[in-house]
């Protein structure tokens, strides 16, 4: 029992975690007349999955959206990269005033919401007249205090020998911080690109505020403008458009849950 009953508390959390997807999934192949349908059999009565899924594909310019989640969630994620990496580096190994004191602004702002930020944000976007733009979309997540506090936790626990070694051997700050530290917190790297992308991909607060046009609409924004579209008459071509835009999220998931895993670990390791 002390074996089987964990397993057992484990399926039945994901089997509860999986079921909205698993709905999803259904609802897409469903003809209308069997939307409301509270059976959970996986075969429907009728199989309407080509007439929903391209309805969703033709109706809104769906591989647009997602060609926009890519440029936004690759950008951001790249210019929080640049900017955490010497950061956390520089929290994590080096000695100077105020070192402590950054840290803890670092872990204050941790608390401070996104909503709290939106309104200074938009009114210096639009005096600017960058609204409307991929720019404004990413600007400000460019800093992540997330991702600094992530990668300081893990650098704490790269060898201090390794790095004396290799200042003695005539690197830099900063060749011994991205060709030697980051290189042995892969795995961190790994989780925090997986919570950047899924929150990034997911977001539809921020670019509601600063995007009015379809052409440069992330998925879920995309999404919003397929349920105006439909008048929100269609679930199952909505159901369809949905699973379009999880599906790159699920597969990101699974590609990287190895070292997702191993760099959720590593932080709380010294």
């Amino acid at each position: 029992m002390r074996r089987v009953l964990p397993h057992l508390i484990l399926g039945l959390g994901a089997a509860l975690m999986l079921l909205p997807f698993y709905w999803m999934i259904l609802t897409s192949i469903r003809a209308p007349a069997e939307i409301f349908d509270v059976s959970l059999w996986p075969v429907p009565r009728d199989f309407s999955a080509v007439q929903n899924y391209g309805q969703a594909a033709s109706t809104v310019p769906m591989a647009r959206f997602m060609l926009n989640g890519v440029i936004v969630c690759g950008g951001i994620l790249i210019v929080q990269v640049l900017t955490a990496v010497p950061a956390a580096y520089a929290l994590a190994k080096l000695r100077f005033p105020g070192r402590r004191l950054l840290m803890a602004l670092v872990i204050g702002a941790l608390c401070i919401p996104m909503q709290a930020l939106a309104l200074p944000l938009f009114v210096g976007l639009a005096r600017t007249n960058l609204l409307n733009t991929y720019f404004a979309q990413m600007m400000p997540f460019f800093l992540s205090v997330f991702a600094i506090f992530l990668f300081r936790q893990s650098f704490r626990s790269y060898p201090d020998e390794i790095i004396e070694a290799a200042r003695m051997d005539g690197f830099s700050e900063m060749e011994i911080c991205w060709r030697l530290v980051l290189r042995g917190s892969l795995p961190s790297l790994a989780a925090f690109s997986v919570f950047s992308v899924v929150a990034h991909w997911n977001d539809l607060y921020w670019p509601l505020i600063v995007v009015s046009d379809m052409a440069i609409a992330p998925p879920p924004l995309g999404m919003l403008f397929f349920s105006d579209v439909e008048s929100g008459a269609n679930y199952g071509a909505l159901m369809a458009g949905a699973a379009m835009i999880t599906a790159p999220m699920i597969l990101c998931f699974l590609l990287a849950r190895r070292s997702f895993i191993a760099g959720i670990t590593m932080t709380g390791v010294k």
